[in-house]
């Protein structure tokens, strides 16, 4: 019998051949439910056999980790006139937490991570290590350049969810390709997996968990453990925030005053519980088959973000009636953080980066905020990459998640910028 993610990957299958979208619905994770829909689900499928024909055949499923207690299963499936691969992400061997059609080539394995063209691994060492203590202690890396100090050196700060220290999706692994783009140019790095990769199955059952213990214990000890290495020049230790990441820079650079700048990548301004509303509105728009379907799924998240800002939200709030199913403690602490007037109160340089084609983080939703509320600020420096999605990977046309499935690599122009930017940093 297969392992317990690909049996539950091709039971998935079977229902939807069989027409039976609320089962699948129902095999959600139940924070994740309520943003699904047995329509939905069922117009995603059907439009998929409209274009390919009924299904003739199914491969063998090939699965891989995907963080702690996350399996990733893809399912090649065969129909009449081409293929495609269901991918299926399991969590706890019976929940679903990703449910996905993509094309057949997303079935083959992963190849190892190649590094960019802009990448000299003979420039620097990587040397791995510890931060914090006890339970909830998290590996990281250093990548620390042969150039004689003191050095520049950088925290990374990962975006949302239980990211590793690569920022890994599919193929593809952001944060080490900024990692070893900029050790190569002299700047020492350091990342770290986030704690709610390292520790998830603990971290769900802190009902309390907010967005300072998700980031602020790692980060400071990051900045802290800089700080102690001779080679690097403990004046010029920096943040670089991706996302969420960049979203909470400021508050990390508030509780680590030695931090002598910060560079937000496509830094979230608006509310979190809002741009997910936003977000979601925009996938179904892609395709006119599932506007109409995924109405209810928008209006069901609408009411939990409304919620969100409500004044009855009290930490006895159920945690089925906010987004995402996230307890209400996460987002009270996240309502009462305001990461644009805070940036501005740190009178600290900042580079921010935004990609043109971003659907998550928008020019028109959040890198309006930055530039209304740090027009005053002095040092702050943005900008603007046309072709780039939300992972700084450069293209054409509306930004789609399927787009990050390839193999590809930060933008070389985005590596570059803040290398300038970091030395621009030295001389002032």
């Amino acid at each position: 019998m297969p392992p317990a993610p690909e049996t539950t990957s091709l039971a998935v299958l079977e229902m939807a051949r069989a027409g039976r979208f609320e089962e699948i619905r129902e095999l959600f994770a139940p924070g994740l439910r309520s943003l699904v829909s047995a329509e939905a689900l069922q117009s995603a499928w059907q439009g998929e056999l409209d274009r390919l024909g009924p299904v003739s055949g199914v491969g063998t499923p090939l699965s891989e980790a995907a963080g702690p207690g996350m399996v990733l299963v893809r399912v090649p499936v065969a129909c009449q006139r081409g293929e495609l691969t269901l991918v299926v992400t399991v969590a706890g061997d019976r929940w679903l937490a990703g449910l996905q059609l993509a094309p057949a080539s997303a079935a083959q394995p992963n190849l190892p991570w190649e590094p960019p063209a802009y990448a000299n691994p003979g420039e620097f060492d990587e040397q791995e290590l510890t931060l914090g203590s006890g339970r909830l202690s998290v590996p990281g890396t250093l990548s620390l350049p042969h150039r004689p100090g003191p050095l520049p050196a950088v925290v990374l700060l990962s975006g949302s969810g239980p990211l590793d220290r690569d920022g890994t999706m599919g193929r593809n692994r952001p944060y080490k390709d900024l990692a070893w783009g900029l050790a190569s140019l002299g700047v020492a790095v350091l990342r770290f997996d986030k704690v709610t990769y390292a520790h998830g199955a603990e971290v769900k059952q802190k009902q309390d968990f907010t967005l300072a213990d998700e980031y602020l214990p790692d980060a400071v000890a990051a900045v802290k453990r800089l700080g102690q290495l001779t080679a690097i020049d403990q004046r010029r230790v920096f943040l670089i925030g991706h996302s969420l990441g960049g979203t909470v820079a400021p508050r990390v650079a508030a509780a680590a005053p030695s931090v002598a700048g910060l560079v937000l990548l496509a830094g979230g301004a608006q509310p979190l519980h809002w741009a997910a509303v936003r977000q979601v509105r925009y996938l179904a728009s892609l395709d006119s088959a599932t506007v109409a379907t995924s109405a209810s799924a928008i209006v069901a998240l609408t009411e939990q973000a409304a919620r969100v800002d409500s004044a009855q939200l009290s930490t006895s709030t159920p945690a089925g009636d906010l987004p995402f199913g996230v307890p209400a403690p996460y987002w009270l602490d996240l309502r009462a953080y305001d990461p644009v007037a805070l940036a501005a109160q740190l009178a600290k340089p900042m580079l921010i980066l935004q990609g043109g084609r971003d659907y998550q983080a928008t020019v028109a939703d959040d890198l309006v905020l930055w530039q209304a509320g740090l027009a005053s600020a002095p040092g702050v420096t943005i900008r603007i990459y046309p072709l780039d999605n939300h992972l700084f990977f450069p293209g054409t046309g509306p930004s789609t998640p399927a787009e990050y499935e390839p193999a590809q690599h930060l933008d070389a122009a985005v590596v570059a910028d803040i290398a300038r930017w970091l030395e621009t940093v030295r001389s002032e």
